[in-house]
Order: structure tokens, then C-alpha cells, then sequence
């Protein structure tokens, strides 16, 4: 974050729009008004005048303050009270004051407050922002946040409401024909009287955004407002105090001059009612965020070292603790079981509906959902770097990334205001000299009803609002979108490229077959093998002992045991001579697999690797290991390609086994491609004109997911991989990436729809308000049907962005 040197307001330096370069420093500003104040005298805010050199002098030059011991927590970080950006995990010195630090555990969390539409604009608080007068949001949601803003506007339009009632009781009844005793000069006092607290209490944030648009020359909606309204209220103020200094051309008929109190009243009502309305559909947008908050456990129950449970603030759980995971109860942090045995439902982090099951050594993520069984488990990853943190922060820095569709909004908007205030102009010139008497009064409410009708607003939000509950949505079903571009470029890829290791199959080689030869059954020989491979470290080792296990067959103790680089293993099993390893490693102990060489050549090309075995000096049988598609991948890619994909996968495999599995799922593939080589291929499709999307999860894959235009990590990979990718698929399942598609497809639709109606309403409404149909109809546009229109636009873009909250993935 950068500080505007003009108006100190906080800036995020990757998203500033402004920005120059002054005595070999980047400052950033928050609107183009700082930036021009600080291009026109640099000196005045850069800290080079002599008063403030002075001030720069004596801190710089201050003796380090001696620093006095300090009680911290283990692990506590410091920081510095006046430089809180200074850290350290050590207690020291500031470098930049000399004072010492503290523990940041005793300060306060800052919370900073960012706009929707505008994520440059950065503040310690809330408030408004400076470019479209929107109220700011929290900047990270933590699931407690009290939306001050709306209770206010609540508070404010009820006020109004009330106040503006007998208002519209009188010009009803004056439409209706009126009474006697509506008539006099006492009833103009009475709407001044009524509509006074109205306009300049209830609509003063209007008038404040207002005018700071104008502040900072960055006109908006409020701009059009404020100028509307208090145009309306400053006539009737005028007409009701001065009458006689307005001449015949404003006066109807009967000579009496018309009052807009109700007008000016109304519209604020109404504009406050949509502000509300507003504010209340922004804070569904965020319920994914809060949903995914509320997953998270209060308390942990924590075994102490001499077996005593306690329950302890999830705060308070460190890496290494012991934590036992009762039924029914939410797996607190990340970490590995180490006793127990269950199913965990896993659905509101990956969106899979199937509980997982849970033994010994596996891992699981915190926000969980614990079966029937007891577990008990290692801490891991505690508090930011649990996954379920993770996953929090992921999607609100993607709500607040703005897509390159947004681009032709802002450009548009950018004119708009400019543009409705000149076509107001003309409607007021056009009515006053060629409309009917009374026509500067006429003059005066078409001009208000143009600038009322108009609404940028529902222009900006058309993207963020669908963006905010888009990526919210994705996060639910297991898709996670580092930034809005990533969203906008899946829906026009053509062609995806597959990692095959742990992408397309299970990236863990499992036993798949037993073969044995004549004079053995599969049981012993499974038993001898897996006895043996028990004391290697080797990935095919540790599938023909997982394998053995799952048949419910017990490896026994082995002796002797030696590896043979290369080859294999040897060793003693229950007083038998066993070998275990390839083909090569039997002719050395003089042996020849003779016909089952045949069996384990068509295993080959089945993509398997094959491990023989010999007992006492004869050949007992073969062992096939593979790493199997995983159960979704056919289907995934059959429907990718009926949708018209072109699916390609590399792989750094041989290339017997990768042809292999490319014939089972039907893709192309290229095999012995190196990691570097893999950015290459990506490279050369994008040459042909392709766009590419990179699916992989591990170290590899990085420089791949990085070239394509959408990186898709799985998210059972490395955390390399997951920060390389544009979006990470939870799960590790190919099934999310036909959600991401789907997700992808089903917010550029929303996007597009909402800036349809936004621009379609526009183009309709300011020429409607102008009175352009009146000379064919007598049609003309009351301002206060005018704000009401306005108002609910901005609401009808959110609520069409909130049906992506229960679209189908």
C-alpha cells in the first residue's frame, strides 16, 4: 500500500490508476485531481520544503530508543507503532525511527475499507468513495461486520418517509380537484416547512458525495442527484419566500408560481429507498465469504501431553498440538490423523457431496465436517494458513479484481455524466424557448426529470456485483479464482492442455495386479513381495505393501534385505530367499520369467509397470503397478471435447505409458517433455492462434500454468503450482474444471445481460425524460417517476448478479 501524498487516503500501488515519477520515486494518488495538484507544485507534498526536511531531520537523527523487555507470545511478530509496516519476528529496532518494536499481538487489527467498483481507493474507515461516491466495503471480510452505512440510510429514509407523506397527501388531493382549504399562501410555508428536513437532512449524504465529485472531478451519479434536487428545492424555496422576482413565463394560468417541494422530497425518498435496497443486495453478494467464515469452529479440544483434554479458543491451537475430532463435530485446523477412523464431509470446501474417508496419515482440511467415528490429529497449518483462510482471502482479493470487460464500462461511464448534464442543458433551452406556458417551469422539470433518469451507477456495477457473487459461488462448488481475468479468459479458451501425473490420474501408484506362476497363489506371493518392498523407500514399494494391506494381508519381518540400485530388492521372509525387482534382477540370480515375460509386455502397453518376483530360486509370479485415471477424467474430457476443445496431454512419462492413457480417454499427447519444454507447448499452440488453458499441480507445471492464458491448479498439488495458476480446483478433481467452465460461461452471460439493461435503459429513459415524445402524445416524465426508475436500475443490475448464487455448476 502507498500513501496519497495530496489527501493521505491509503492506495493499493498494483491497482492505483494514477501514478508519477518524482525524485527517483513512483508516488500514487487516489483520482486524477491529487495527481494534478501534486504535477503542479511537487514540492508542497513530496516532504522537500524546508519545514518539513526539518521534521524528516530530527526523527532520522534521534537516538535509537532504548528498547525495554518485552512479554510476547512464542511466535509473536513485532512491529513498530509508528511504522506499522515495519516487522520483524524478532524484537529490534525500527530502521526507519530507531524506536523498538512491540508485539504486533497487542495492537489492534487495522480494518481498511475499499470501494467495489474503484479497488484502487483504499481508507482506513468507512466512508464514501471519492470517484463514484459508492460506500466503502471492509477490504477483508471477517464475518462480524456491523454495515453502519445502511443502518444510517435505513434511519434516513424512514425520517423521510414520514416527513414526505403529508406532502404527497396534498398533491394528490390538489391532482384530485383540491379543497379551499388547501389554498393560501400559509401552504407554501408547510411544504417548505416539510420537505426542508427531507432534502437537507435526510439527502445531505447525497449532497456531500455531490459535491465531492465535483472535489475531485470525477462526476456520478450523485453529481446528477444533488444538481436535480437541489435545483427542484431551491426554486420552491425562492418562489415561496420571493415570488414577485420570477416573471410570467414560470407562473401557470391563474398567475400562481408551482411549487416542486413534494418533487424534491419524493425524489430523495426514493433515491434513499434505492440506496437501502442497494446496500442490502451488496451484502448478499458477500454471503459467500461469510458462509465460508462461519465454517470455522470456535474452540478446539486439545490433549495435553499427559492425556488430559480441554476445550481452548482456535486462537490458541499451535502447530504440533494434538486434537481430538469428536462425531458431528468440524475438523478445527489442517492437519494429518494420527488414531481414529471416520468419514469426513468435505463438500463445503470441495464441493463434493461424498464423505471421504479418513485413517491414519491422512490428511484433513479444517471446516470439515467429522463423521460417526473419533479422531484424533496433528495440527498442521493454523490460522491464516489453514486452507479455509486460504480460500477466504483467494476469493475476496478476486472480488475486488476488476476483468478486462470492465474496461468498456469505464470508458463509457467516464462520458456519461458529462454528457447527461449537457443533454439536460439542451432540454431546458429546447423547453424554454419553444415549449408551452409556463415554459421555463416546464423547462425546469424536464431538465431535473434528465438529470434524475440517469444512472452511471448501474453501468459500474454491471461487472463487480457479477464478479463478487461469481467467484463467491465458485468458491461453494470447490473453484477458486485468483483474479476476475482468469474468469473472463476461460469462457473463450479453445484448447486445454493436461498434465498427466496426479491431473488426469490419481498421481499415487496402486497395485492392480497379482499374477502368480505355477506352484503359487496370490496370497503368498503378495506376502512374500510386500515383506520385502516393506523396507524400501521406492513409490512402487510402498503400492505392493499399501495393496497387500487393503487385502487384508500382514507383511512379515525381513532380513537380509539389500537394494539393488536399478533393479530391485533381495532379502529373507519367513526362512525363504525372496527377490523382488525387474527382469534384469532375476537373470542375475540366473532365472528366466520365460512365458510370463508375455504377461508383463501387455501389462506395458497398458501403461502399468511391472515387478517380478522369485522364491528359493524359482520364479513365482508378477506384480502390476499403475497410476489409474482417475474414475471423472473420461468423462471430463469426453464432454470438453463434444463442446468443441481440443484436449492435449503432456507429460514428462515415457511414452508407451503415456500413449496408453491418452488411447483410453481419446486425446493427443506429447510424452517425454520437459518442464521447461511444457511452457513450449504452450507457447506454439498459442502461435497457431489457440488460447490455452494449462491444467497440472506440481513444481513442473508452473512455467506452464504461468504461459496459458488461464492457469488451473489442482489444488492436491504444491502451493507452487496453486500461486502459478489463475484459478485452483480444490478438490483435485477434473470435475471442477467443468464447473470452472461452467462458472466462467455463466458470468460473462450475467455480465453481458447486466450491461445490456444498463446501457438499453440509458439510451431509452434520458431521451423519454427530455420529452422528446411529448410533441406526438403529450408524454412527459415526472422527475419523481424519473428518480424511482434510477434507483431501482442500480438494484435490478445487483439482483440480476445475485441469481449466480444459485446457479447450477
Amino acid at each position: 500500500m502507498a500513501t496519497d501524498p495530496v489527501c493521505g487516503m491509503q492506495v493499493d500501488e498494483e491497482k492505483a490508476k494514477w501514478s508519477t515519477e518524482h525524485g527517483g520515486t513512483r508516488w500514487f494518488f487516489c483520482c486524477q485531481s491529487c495527481l494534478k495538484k501534486f504535477e503542479k507544485e511537487p514540492r508542497q507534498f513530496d516532504g522537500s520544503q524546508p519545514k518539513a526536511a526539518v521534521g524528516l531531520v530530527s526523527i532520522a537523527s534521534a537516538a535509537p530508543k532504548p528498547i525495554a523487555p518485552l512479554s510476547a507470545p512464542a511466535g509473536a511478530q513485532y512491529t513498530c507503532p509508528m511504522h506499522p509496516e515495519v516487522q520483524s519476528e524478532k524484537m529490534a529496532a525500527c530502521p526507519k525511527c530507531g524506536m523498538g518494536l512491540e508485539p504486533a499481538t497487542i495492537a489492534p487489527s487495522r480494518v481498511e475499507y475499499t470501494c467495489p467498483m474503484h479497488p484502487e481507493i483504499v481508507r482506513d474507515g468507512p466512508g464514501s468513495c471519492p470517484i463514484c461516491g459508492m460506500a466503502l466495503e471492509p477490504k477483508e471480510a471477517t464475518g462480524e461486520e456491523e454495515n453502519t452505512e445502511l443502518e444510517d440510510m435505513t434511519r434516513r429514509l424512514w425520517v423521510g418517509a414520514l416527513l414526505t407523506l403529508p406532502l404527497l397527501i396534498v398533491m394528490v388531493l390538489e391532482l384530485a380537484g383540491g379543497v379551499r382549504w388547501l389554498q393560501g399562501p400559509w401552504l407554501g410555508w408547510a411544504e417548505l416547512a416539510l420537505a426542508t428536513p427531507v432534502v437537507l437532512w435526510c439527502g445531505w449524504p447525497f449532497f456531500e458525495r455531490g459535491w465531492g465529485s465535483v472535489v475531485y472531478r470525477s462526476l456520478n451519479m450523485f453529481t446528477l442527484i444533488a444538481i436535480g434536487t437541489g435545483a427542484a428545492y431551491l426554486y420552491s424555496v425562492v418562489a415561496v419566500t420571493a415570488p414577485g422576482i420570477f416573471p410570467s413565463s414560470f407562473r401557470e394560468s391563474n398567475g400562481n408560481l408551482g411549487l416542486y417541494f413534494e418533487s424534491a422530497a419524493v425524489i430523495t425518498v426514493l433515491v434513499l429507498m434505492g440506496q437501502v435496497l442497494e446496500l442490502k443486495a451488496r451484502g448478499r453478494t458477500g454471503a459467500a465469504i461469510r458462509a465460508l467464515l462461519g465454517l470455522a469452529p470456535k474452540t478446539a479440544r486439545r490433549i495435553a501431553q499427559d492425556g488430559t483434554e480441554s476445550d481452548v479458543l482456535l486462537a490458541e491451537v499451535q502447530v504440533g498440538d494434538r486434537l481430538r475430532v469428536r462425531p458431528g463435530e468440524k475438523v478445527p485446523v489442517d492437519g494429518v490423523v494420527i488414531e481414529g477412523h471416520s468419514s469426513v464431509d468435505e463438500s463445503m470446501v470441495t464441493g463434493e457431496s461424498v464423505p471421504v474417508e479418513k485413517t491414519e496419515g491422512e490428511r484433513v482440511v479444517g471446516g470439515t465436517v467429522n463423521g460417526t467415528g473419533s479422531l484424533v490429529m496433528r495440527a498442521e497449518r493454523v490460522g491464516s494458513e489453514t486452507l479455509l483462510a486460504q480460500i477466504v482471502k483467494m476469493v475476496g482479493e478476486a472480488q475486488r479484481s476488476r476483468a478486462p470487460i470492465q474496461r468498456l464500462a469505464d470508458h463509457v461511464a467516464g462520458y456519461f455524466v458529462p454528457a447527461v448534464l449537457a443533454v439536460a442543458a439542451i432540454a431546458f433551452a429546447a423547453w424554454a424557448i419553444w415549449g408551452p406556458e409556463p415554459r421555463l417551469a416546464h423547462a425546469l422539470i424536464n431538465a431535473v426529470a434528465v438529470l434524475m433518469i440517469a444512472c452511471p451507477c448501474a453501468l459500474g456495477l454491471a461487472t463487480p456485483m457479477s464478479i463478487m457473487v461469481g467467484t463467491g459461488r465458485g468458491a461453494t462448488e470447490g473453484v477458486l479464482v485468483r483474479n476476475a481475468e482468469a474468469l473472463e479468459s476461460l469462457e473463450k479458451v479453445d484448447t486445454i492442455v493436461l498434465d498427466k501425473t496426479g491431473t488426469l490420474t490419481e498421481g499415487k501408484p496402486r497395485l492392480t495386479v497379482v499374477a502368480p506362476a505355477e506352484g503359487f497363489d496370490e496370497t503368498t506371493l503378495l506376502r512374500l513381495a510386500a515383506s520385502l518392498e516393506r523396507g524400501s523407500e521406492h513409490p512402487l514399494a510402498a503400492a505392493i505393501v499399501k495393496g497387500a494391506e487393503h487385502r487384508m494381508i500382514l507383511p512379515q519381518q525381513a532380513t537380509n534385505f539389500v537394494s539393488v540400485t536399478g533393479k530391485g530388492v533381495t532379502g529373507v521372509v519367513e526362512g525363504r530367499r525372496v527377490a523382488v525387482g525387474t527382469a534384469a534382477l532375476l537373470r542375475d540370480q540366473g532365472l528366466d520369467a520365460g512365458d510370463l515375460e508375455k504377461d508383463a509386455e501387455a501389462l506395458r502397453q497398458n501403461g502399468q509397470t511391472v515387478v517380478l518376483a522369485a522364491v528359493d530360486g524359482r520364479v513365482a509370479g508378477l506384480l502390476g503397478v499403475a497410476d489409474p485415471a482417475k474414475p471423472s477424467s473420461a468423462k471430463v474430457v469426453e464432454t470438453l471435447k463434444r463442446d468443441g476443445l481440443k484436449m492435449v496431454m503432456v507429460t514428462g512419462d515415457n511414452r508407451t505409458t503415456a500413449s496408453a492413457l491418452a488411447a483410453q480417454l481419446g486425446i493427443e499427447f506429447e510424452a517425454e517433455v520437459l518442464p521447461a519444454g511444457k511452457a513450449e507447448v504452450i507457447k506454439r499452440l498459442q502461435s497457431q492462434g489457440r488460447k490455452v488453458a494449462m491444467v497440472g499441480d506440481g513444481v513442473n507445471d508452473a512455467p506452464a500454468l504461468a504461459q496459458a492464458q488461464v492457469g488451473i491448479a489442482m489444488g492436491t498439488g504444491t502451493d507452487v503450482a496453486m500461486m502459478a495458476g489463475g484459478m485452483t480446483l480444490v478438490s483435485g478433481d477434473l470435475r471442477g474444471l467443468l464447473r470452472a467452465r461452467r462458472l466462467s460461461q455463466r458470468v460473462m452471460k450475467n455480465i453481458r445481460q447486466n450491461l445490456f439493461f444498463a446501457f438499453i435503459y440509458n439510451a431509452l429513459g434520458v431521451p423519454l425524460a427530455a420529452g422528446v415524445l411529448y410533441p406526438v402524445s403529450g408524454l412527459l416524465l415526472s422527475p419523481m417517476i424519473a428518480a424511482a426508475t434510477m434507483s431501482f436500475s442500480s438494484v435490478s443490475v445487483i439482483a440480476n448478479a445475485l441469481r449466480l448464487r444459485s446457479v447450477k455448476l
